[in-house]
């Protein structure tokens, strides 16, 4: 098995990040280098997590080997009499006579090698590559493919200098910085550092700005992910929250529309100024072509106009105008489309939540849906998952699962708080998760040990990233489900797992004291630790930094628990939902009524769509009757007079009844809807039965009204 473990864990991994990217990136319209580059990203910190408790295993086997190669066999106390120095050979006798009983006493130990162990010499190298792979993606090349992403240049030679002149500034800070310092080394005597000693300092200097953001990160996931899942257990505070994000959704859906829209008509002006035979025409037509389908149907460009553009004084754009406007168009389109499929996901979650609430009451103890759902389920969903077994997972296992892995979730926070302020205490031991790994260390049970360090980082890992994945910076960084994240957010969150996950590895290794500068020991060192190199070179950030630091951890639990950040968001200017403010009561009832204005609007699509195939039904029918009859009347027989008049008169007057018998059908099912009102007074969601009542309505203001006769 030796490296089976760590390809087995690889080939996980890469899936892992492939499964998250394609549910946030899309595969179709970015950028394939964005999507790789973010990929890789992802891959080598997922890794570095994954591959973690596989160090520690090992290396705690490698610790056993040298123990017992290194404890003495019983030693023969005459030898010690031979020697040259009288003085100290009474003091060496009792010495070995002290360590010949203790090793009689005590015999060697027998260690098992772990069923994922991997051989030497393996590790070093693996972690070199990961780590310096990720420095380079993060510090280097994702800020260049950031700026390159966001370029409104028409041409890669275009998009790259676009991007070496904004990251002019950023890495010209670094350079400068790295060789003050440099110089500074140099010239005074007092130092004299090596190359490992500077490449020490560099990851010092990395780990300590990773490990400032990590706290913050840890502080707001330790507390929000225990408390999402048992509100989460709150139907009705999930409804409330439902609507609120539906009103501020619906503000940044019509922001987004406004937008696009003084976007196009920019784009409109641009495409009507400059004619077919104008040297910039190529720019135009790739603005074009990132344009929405519908306004690319508007502004085609005229081929008869062969208007010759050096005849008129026109004030043409400038390339710079149009690599401007490119860029607007780019962020304009691809913000619309994220509200609007959010907005979609919305409504469901909403309708979703409203059928909770109502099926809870339900005496059948069957789900009942509102509306049908837009993707059609899976047969293994249709016959395992029936509305009997929805009903039970709905509206009674479900809250109390997720109540009782908030109550899980709230005890690992609460030991990671505690390990957080008093893992450098090591006599006596009193991090939590220290106690754990050197109690299973004694036993030698390494599968309790990988267990116990997954779990540990795994843990840790979910309370940072899952607020990577929900912070938002305005519109510049924003992660969206369903292929809606830009690729500017997905290079950002990329540079952000590569900075954060060095130092998040080496706080669970001084949680589990298995870093020697927490521990003080002269055992054998982690691979993993071994590369980052011995920070006695930086007493201060050994000493100080990394000690102390990581206790700031409570006062930001204190704070997320008492929604402190929330609080001033809000007195800011910026909504946050907070069950005790009279703005989100506001928000709360625009949203209900913004959800219920959608309600009806799906009724009447639904009734349309039914009463459209209803008359398919009926005509076709109808149809295949006649059809039948003619077949079986084939034979000509010789009429007489009066079956002559007879049909001649019901061939002029057939159809005329059977349109007003159609037309009577119509007239009934009908209901007047009185359009000048404010609000619909019968709701036919608000039913006993906890099914929809198709309402009637005038065919005319149905979409498929032209083609209703087509078959008559």
């Amino acid at each position: 098995m030796s490296g089976a473990a760590l390809g087995i864990e690889v080939v996980f991994v890469f899936f892992l990040a492939l499964f998250l990217l394609h549910r946030f990136g899309d595969f179709k319209k970015q950028h394939r280098l964005v999507l790789v580059a973010t990929l890789l990203a992802w891959c080598l910190c997922f890794l570095i997590v994954f591959i973690i408790p596989l160090d520690v295993s090992t290396t705690i086997y490698n610790r056993c080997v040298a123990k017992n190669a290194v404890t003495p066999s019983p030693i023969n106390v005459s030898q010690f009499t031979t020697t040259t120095r009288p003085a100290v050979t009474n003091v060496s006798a009792a010495e070995a006579s002290s360590r010949s009983l203790s090793a009689e006493s005590s015999p060697l130990q027998e260690c098992y090698k772990p069923w994922s162990y991997i051989p030497r010499g393996i590790m070093p190298i693996f972690w070199r590559v990961v780590y310096w792979t990720s420095q380079f993606l993060t510090w280097i090349l994702l800020p260049f493919m950031q700026s390159y992403a966001r370029s409104g240049g028409f041409s890669i030679t275009g998009k790259i200098k676009t991007a070496l002149i904004e990251n002019a500034i950023y890495y010209g800070t670094y350079l400068l910085i790295f060789g003050a310092l440099l110089i500074y080394v140099a010239v005074n005597p007092k130092f004299h550092l090596e190359w490992y000693q500077l490449q020490t300092i560099g990851i010092a200097a990395a780990n300590t700005w990773g490990l400032f953001l990590l706290v913050l990160l840890m502080g707001y996931g330790l507390v929000e992910i225990p408390r999402s899942h048992w509100n989460g257990a709150k139907k009705g505070y999930l409804l409330m929250k439902t609507y609120f994000k539906a009103a501020k959704l619906m503000t940044e859906k019509a922001d987004a529309e406004e937008n696009l829209e003084d976007v196009m008509e920019e784009v409109r002006k641009v495409n009507e100024c400059i004619k077919y035979n104008h040297p910039l025409r190529k720019c135009v037509d790739t603005i074009l072509r990132k344009c929405p389908t519908e306004y690319q149907e508007k502004m085609g460009r005229n081929m008869d106009d062969y208007e010759d553009f050096e005849e008129k004084n026109i004030n043409y754009p400038s390339e710079k105008t149009l690599v401007k406007l490119h860029k607007q168009v780019i962020y304009a389109v691809q913000r619309h489309n994220r509200t609007q499929v959010q907005w979609r996901m919305l409504l469901e979650q909403a309708f979703h939540l409203e059928d909770v609430a109502k099926n809870e009451t339900s005496a059948t103890r069957q789900f009942v849906h509102s509306f049908p759902p837009l993707e059609p389920e899976s047969w293994i969903a249709k016959r395992f998952y029936t509305p009997s077994v929805e009903w039970y997972w709905e509206c009674l296992l479900r809250p109390w699962c997720s109540r009782i892995l908030a109550v899980v979730l709230a005890i690992f926070s609460a030991v990671v708080v505690w390990s957080e302020c008093t893992f450098f205490s090591t006599r006596p031991v009193l991090s939590l998760f220290a106690v754990f790994i050197q109690q299973a260390e004694r036993t030698y049970n390494y599968i309790y040990i990988e267990v116990a360090c997954f779990l540990t980082i795994f843990f840790l890992s979910i309370c940072v990233y899952s607020t990577v994945f929900r912070i938002r910076v305005f519109n510049y960084y924003y992660f969206a489900s369903h292929h809606q994240t830009d690729a500017y957010s997905l290079l950002f969150s990329g540079m952000l797992f590569c900075r954060l996950t060095p130092p998040l590895c080496l706080n669970f290794l001084g949680l589990t004291h298995m870093d020697g500068s927490i521990s003080h020991q002269n055992a054998e060192q982690t691979a993993y630790t071994s590369i980052m190199g011995s920070l006695k070179v930086l007493p201060l950030i050994a000493d100080g930094f990394y000690i102390y630091y990581p206790m700031l951890v409570v006062i930001l639990c204190i704070a997320t628990y008492f929604s402190l950040g929330t609080r001033c968001l809000n007195l800011l200017g910026f909504q946050q939902f907070m069950g005790d403010n009279d703005m989100t009561s506001d928000l709360t009832d625009e949203g209900k009524e913004l959800i219920r204005r959608e309600k009806r609007k799906r009724q009447r699509h639904e009734d349309g769509e039914t009463r459209r195939r209803e008359w398919k039904e009926r005509y076709a029918s109808n149809r295949e009757d006649t059809s039948r009859n003619r077949n079986v009347n084939s034979e000509p027989k010789e009429p007489t007079y009066t079956e002559m008049t007879a049909s001649r008169s019901s061939k002029y007057t057939r159809s005329n009844n059977r349109t007003e018998r159609d037309r009577i059908e119509l007239l009934q099912d009908a209901e007047p809807l009185d359009f000048n009102a404010e609000t619909f007074t019968d709701d036919p969601l608000d039913s006993e039965s906890g099914r929809y009542q198709p309402a009637g309505r005038y065919l005319s203001m149905s979409k498929s009204n032209s083609r209703i006769f087509d078959d008559v």
